[in-house]
């Protein structure tokens, strides 16, 4: 595909529905930082594309002010108080907490308390102006006037109608008529719009600590979900240090478990000392390479990563020189390893912001599986989400269910910083994708040179499992050369084709700021995103 960078040198926002990239943009234009454009594209993102997130979901935020010690932001909620094996015993689930209905919403709703401690941030340290009410605007009318209707969200809405038809709320919430709403029909969310309008006016601790806050925790008392008033209470959003890899062309940064960010910076690590960049960029050696570090990681992944409470081993120690030359020299570079079964699929958004004066960006808000748990909320219209349902329900499994503890998640914003100067901000949705398309873009970026529109129109491939679908395979989108195809299948690789521009690869984003402050950006045409900039 022959589509072009965007181009910008005050500010550059990049989101996987273009409202939520105009929304940042327009922040910026008025003065506003990063952090406050990333606020206002949540927010939008959240209303404009609900399929894949909600203000019922958990967010991560990576972030690089130049000059300054990198930051990062944990919004990722735990499991409710009464979320036990016993309890769900008590309910008659002892095999596998179910993906829909009350009782996969069990666990806090995080995001909000991102947005908050985001908008903290930018004023304490960086002398942000904005309101929440300005910031928000842009979400509470997109809520109450309605907006277009998305082919994607047409289509994940037909294709899951038969699991989410009959749960609470979500037939009057999502619905036309019973039936999935047209592409290009107005889709309202009135009682969402008084929601974030009392937000604006409330503030986000409202949401965990205020008269928002009993209302939601009585209203999922009411339909099941093991969530009470006190879970609600006790959370907050943490400032965190993300994880750095040491790179040979600078420094990456990603988000801390228990997100799989440390996994993409292993892949990465893992890349450079294979010299990545001596191989031709697609070629069946560029993508075993990376199919192969992949599997080294998710080998981390499944012995190892949990809540970082409950980890035995420090991650950054899965970073150090050492590790990463020993999980190197198990990759075979003529044949693949066999693989097993990945991850359940997940349902998310990515999005990135850099403004004039350098502020990085990388931020990711998610739901889980599509709609989440499938109940909203009567009064407020909040879609909960069934992050929750990843914990499981063995006592001796790594990421067992006990309260309180938070659950493993695929979602992880990346950020690199190279020794050039450049910055870059880049990302996306997808379960097991989301570090297999990041080290596709940082790989084309890094090792081959490529803009960043290049880098993410590309035909990408994803081993494992992403949102739409359940099998194990190495999926290539058939714009692959069949010598490609071919060759992969030759070292063992169980390769299935895909879509030309298949959604199942995920909805990437990348935005690459030069020293002289020029920045390109890239959107992904699988998606309904864009690249705003000025």
């Amino acid at each position: 595909m022959n589509l072009q960078p965007k181009w910008g040198r005050r500010g550059m926002a990049v989101a996987p529905h273009s409202l939520a990239a105009e929304s940042a943009l327009s922040v910026l234009r008025e003065g506003g930082n990063a952090l406050e454009a990333m606020v206002s594209a949540a927010a939008t993102i959240a209303v404009v594309y609900p399929h894949m997130n909600s203000i019922g979901g958990d967010s991560f935020w990576v972030i690089h002010q130049p000059g300054h010690a990198m930051g990062g932001i944990d919004a990722c909620g735990a499991a409710a108080g009464l979320a036990s094996r016993e309890w769900y015993a008590a309910q008659g689930i002892d095999q596998a907490i179910p993906f829909r209905g009350p009782v996969a919403a069990n666990t806090v709703a995080g995001t909000l308390s991102g947005w908050g401690a985001a908008h903290e941030l930018s004023r304490r340290t960086l002398g942000g102006r904005m309101s929440m009410r300005r910031l928000l605007d842009d979400a509470i009318t997109y809520a109450r006037v309605g907006v277009p209707v998305t082919h994607s969200q047409h289509r994940l809405t037909a294709a899951k109608l038969p699991e989410l038809k009959n749960q609470p709320g979500f037939a009057e919430t999502f619905l036309s008529q019973g039936q999935s709403p047209a592409t290009g029909s107005v889709f309202l969310q009135p009682r969402l719009a008084d929601t974030l309008d009392h937000i604006a006016r409330s503030g986000t601790d409202d949401f965990y600590r205020g008269d928002l806050a009993l209302n939601m925790a009585t209203e999922l008392e009411r339909m099941g979900s093991p969530l009470r008033f006190a879970d609600l209470q006790r959370h907050r959003a943490k400032l965190v240090d993300p994880l750095t890899l040491q790179h040979s062309q600078g420094k990456v940064h990603n988000m801390t478990p228990p997100t799989q960010g440390l996994m993409s910076l292993i892949i990465l690590g893992l890349l450079d000392r294979h010299s990545l960049g001596q191989h031709t960029v697609d070629s069946a050696d560029h993508v075993h390479l990376c199919v192969e570090a992949t599997k080294q990681a998710f080998k981390v992944r499944d012995q190892h990563l949990t809540d970082p409470a409950y980890m035995t081993r420090d991650p950054a120690e899965f970073l150090q020189p050492k590790a990463l030359d020993a999980m190197a020299k198990q990759i075979d570079v003529q044949r693949a390893l066999p693989w097993g079964a990945g991850r359940p699929p997940a349902d998310t958004i990515w999005m990135g912001v850099i403004d004039g004066n350098g502020l990085c960006v990388s931020f990711i808000q998610s739901i889980y599986h599509e709609f989440g748990s499938g109940i909203v909320l009567p009064t407020t219209g909040v879609n909960w989400q069934n992050r929750g349902c990843s914990f499981s329900l063995s006592p001796t499994a790594l990421n067992t269910l006990t309260p309180h503890r938070k659950p493993f998640h695929t979602l992880n914003p990346a950020l690199a910083v190279f020794d050039s100067g450049r910055s870059m901000v880049y990302g996306s949705m997808g379960g097991d994708g989301q570090p297999q398309t990041q080290a596709a873009i940082f790989s084309r970026v890094a090792h081959y040179g490529l803009d960043p529109q290049d880098a993410i129109s590309r035909p990408r491939w994803l081993l494992g499992r992403t949102w739409g679908q359940s099998s194990d395979t190495l999926k290539l989108e058939s714009r692959f050369p069949a010598e490609v195809m071919g060759e992969l299948r030759r070292r063992g690789h169980d390769v299935e084709v895909i879509g030309a521009l298949d959604e199942t690869v995920g909805h990437a984003g990348c935005i690459v700021r030069e020293p002289n402050g020029i920045m390109k950006g890239g959107w992904d045409p699988r998606s309904d995103g864009a690249v705003a900039a000025f």
